[in-house]
């Protein structure tokens, strides 16, 4: 009997001195995975769909909590926040096969909008900046666009249903983007993006997205 009992101590001693050494450490490893979860995380760009806004390579710092705060490593909110709003820049999965995605929110349930040689229209009204071709003020932003390659499909004038949005590519003529995979469900996006603070050749820098 004694000899099972000291072997019974054996696993609780050692799990008892593990918790008080290690303890401390494996808990702020456990609060940063879950707050990376949940509030702050970076993005990889992986092309050029989004030039000349984001280029392939670039680490892109994102807000994980802007849609709303969730349980870390799930979809359920706790707290909401906020809509994606037109001209954010937003990482969501593809509808398609769940890849994950950068492009731009370019409008939002309730509007009409159509694009002709990659420019956009939104509610009858087009939002090239006057005098420049390649601006566009979406929403409270200005994004450059890149149609060296042409400005991909056309979309004829359409209403965005309510709760579900349009996505676009800055690089209008290369990115397959909501002109190929549909609207996106507003509850679908997880990160906005804050800013790029890592570009290839050139090292540590800070945009402003």
């Amino acid at each position: 009997m004694g000899t099972s009992t000291k072997a019974g101590t054996v696993a609780p001693d050692r799990w008892r001195k593990f918790c008080r050494d290690h303890g401390p450490t494996v808990l702020l490893l456990l609060m940063l995975l879950a707050a990376r979860s949940s509030f702050a995380n970076h993005y990889h760009v992986p092309s050029g769909s989004m030039q000349p806004t984001l280029e392939p390579g670039d680490r892109v710092l994102v807000d994980m909590s802007a849609y709303g705060i969730r349980i870390p490593f799930t979809q359920v909110e706790l707290v909401p926040r906020g809509e994606p709003s037109p001209g954010d820049v937003v990482v969501f999965k593809s509808p398609t096969d769940g890849t994950r995605l950068i492009k731009r929110v370019v409008a939002v349930g309730g509007q009409v909008v159509a694009l002709v040689d990659g420019r956009l229209h939104v509610d009858g009204r087009p939002l090239r900046v006057a005098g420049e071709d390649e601006r566009e003020r979406i929403g409270d932003r200005i994004a450059m666009l890149d149609l060296s390659d042409g400005g991909g499909p056309d979309i004829a004038p359409l209403v965005i249903p309510e709760g579900m949005v349009l996505v676009l590519g800055d690089h209008r003529g290369r990115s397959a983007d909501g002109r190929w995979f549909g609207f996106v469900g507003q509850d679908a996006f997880y990160a906005k993006a804050v800013g790029v603070y890592w570009r290839r050749g050139e090292g540590p820098v800070w945009k402003q997205l």
